[in-house]
């Protein structure tokens, strides 16, 4: 295959590092113009660093994503820097604490909600009327392999990921006319910080047994390089894939069907 987006715009929710990060690099090799955004603004600048550093091109906003005003100011940016938006990955997520339901705090579902949810929502809100506009684009939403299983004391992230994926399916309805398509990618274990701190929160002993003991129970024996992600969210938003929208894709090392 020979991906070429050269011309195009992509942004990138959550760029400071992991997914974000490897989504970056990966789309900007192929000749994408890439926007940032983080609310953590030193990985989102060494994010952009790196993206020029191979030779591309990024610019950098920060911003909370379940605040109306700053999704619409990275929209606003992106479309003030190049006049267009092609690719959105919608990725900013946050895992929130390591509790069982019943000791959960409620403010800390509601900011896991607020992120994870609440954010994808405004992202799709404030970037499709612009691919309205163009009459075509391509969204690629970051669920979870938790859209589809429970995992215990991750309950409110687990019923994020499952929303975003009912986001993705009911997007990808109201625009599949228009020249848009709105998928999600949906991960396994992922070695990235976020992977980290939940292994170190759940361990009752050493986190790097955890860890063993979890990549051995998957087929292919290892965890996904956040490179293997951005790989698929690069096929995804490529016209290579012009007939797949509403769909979860799993990339999980053969762990579940």
């Amino acid at each position: 295959m020979n991906i070429d987006f050269s011309g195009q715009v992509a942004i990138i929710t959550g760029a400071g590092g992991g997914i974000g990060r490897a989504a970056a690099l990966a789309l900007s090799a192929v000749g994408a113009k890439v926007l940032l955004v983080d609310l953590a603004r030193e990985s989102g600048l060494e994010t952009a660093a790196q993206v020029r550093l191979h030779g591309g091109t990024a610019d950098f906003v920060a911003a909370d994503v379940s605040q109306p005003s700053e999704v619409q100011n990275y929209v606003t940016a992106a479309i003030e820097a190049w006049g267009r938006i092609d690719i959105f990955i919608n990725n900013a997520a946050w895992q929130g604490e390591i509790q069982s339901l019943v000791d959960y705090p409620v403010e800390m579902f509601d900011k896991v909600m607020a992120i994870n949810v609440r954010g994808v929502f405004l992202g799709l809100k404030y970037v499709l009327p612009t691919m309205i506009s163009q009459g075509r684009g391509a969204v690629v939403n970051t669920a979870s392999l938790g859209a589809y299983v429970g995992t215990r004391n991750l309950g409110p992230y687990t019923a994020s990921k499952h929303a975003v994926l009912g986001l993705t399916k009911t997007a990808a309805l109201e625009v599949a006319r228009k020249g848009i398509r709105v998928n999600a990618v949906c991960p396994g274990p992922v070695d990235t910080e976020m992977i980290r701190e939940i292994e170190a929160a759940q361990a009752l002993g050493s986190a790097a047994a955890l860890r063993q003991q979890r990549a051995a129970s998957i087929p292919d024996g290892r965890y996904a390089d956040p490179a293997e992600v951005a790989n698929l969210m690069v096929y995804l938003a490529s016209d290579y894939a012009s007939h797949i929208t509403g769909q979860g894709i799993q990339i999980n090392g053969g762990s579940h069907g």
